[in-house]
């Protein structure tokens, strides 16, 4: 297989202060894994482009897109939420981080790659149409998939999001498209905190109490999942990659290990073969202790290129 890298400088860049859990220590510490486990070789490594305002507005509210490059501070922060805050280079780690997953879906699509992993920050999967929450502004995923949606005909795209908490963002802009299965595994009750209720249509709920272990993520995706994913037959998966479910991770209480990680890389991989001609992107997400996460985010790629 043909993995792309995508990442890009002014992703460390975004400095929200040496205390929060979302540091440039992140990618960083997945970089020196790839580097020490001499995996870095075989990726295809791309700087990411930016994304474009079109690009941008076709998945979020415009009034909402120019709200946020309005606010961006030239020093100091902004607080956009309680738990979002933008610093001087914030927007222009954003627009690197949402066009990172552009740049992959071109890659994918267009045969240069088989599958691609954004190493990315902010991460994105909270981000709403209209509304910016839990470390996120823009939706990356979701704009990465409108982009293949729009750009490429693809009639069938599958968002599997296993990051701990809930992708409210994602499901919000997806809620109504027939053209999109989203699907998140995440412990519950947690932030974002409101019962995002049942499975329904093209939504795939799969709620996971405080405590579970592997066997039981593994049991919500063989129970709720795969047969509805088979039926869907997607044309590309995408890939909510948030590692904040692993044991050591300080934001949740799930009790995943690597093996849980590598375990649904394979199954998804399987799916992308016989559905998908091998198309998937994976897209950073959470993922909080840097040493848990440069080692799983090693597994989850070591998969992909099927290494």
């Amino acid at each position: 297989m043909t993995t792309a890298y995508v990442t890009h400088p002014l992703c460390e860049a975004h400095q929200l202060g040496a205390d929060h859990p979302e540091s440039p220590e992140r990618l960083e510490a997945i970089q020196n894994r790839l580097i020490a486990g001499q995996l870095m070789d075989f990726l295809r490594w791309r700087e990411a482009q930016e994304v474009t305002l079109e690009q941008l507005n076709d998945t979020h509210d415009p009034d909402y897109v120019a709200s946020i490059f309005a606010k961006a501070p030239a020093e100091g922060h902004v607080e956009l939420d309680q738990e979002t805050l933008m610093m001087p280079n914030t927007l222009d780690a954003a627009l690197r981080a949402s066009g990172a997953v552009v740049q992959a879906v071109d890659m994918v699509m267009s045969g240069e790659v088989e599958n691609a992993f954004c190493s990315v920050r902010p991460p994105g999967h909270h981000a709403e149409y209209d509304r910016a929450m839990g470390f996120c502004l823009f939706n990356n995923i979701a704009v990465g998939a409108r982009h293949a949606l729009n750009q490429y005909g693809v009639q069938r795209i599958a968002i599997i999001d296993f990051d701990v908490h809930h992708g409210n963002g994602t499901e919000n802009i997806f809620q109504a498209s027939p053209n999109v299965l989203y699907a998140s595994s995440y412990q519950y009750p947690l932030f974002p905190y409101p019962d995002p209720g049942a499975s329904h249509d093209n939504i795939v709920h799969m709620p996971l109490e405080k405590g579970s272990k592997g066997e039981d993520f593994r049991r919500a995706y063989e129970a709720e999942l795969f047969e509805k994913l088979e039926a869907f037959a997607p044309e590309l998966i995408m890939i909510s990659a948030g590692f904040d479910g692993l044991a050591e991770d300080p934001m949740g209480q799930l009790r995943l290990r690597e093996s849980d990680i590598v375990w649904l890389t394979e199954k998804l991989m399987d799916v992308a073969a016989r559905h998908s001609q091998g198309r998937i992107i994976s897209v950073l997400e959470g993922g909080y202790n840097a040493d848990a996460l440069g080692r799983a985010v090693f597994s989850h790629l070591k998969v992909l290129t099927q290494l």
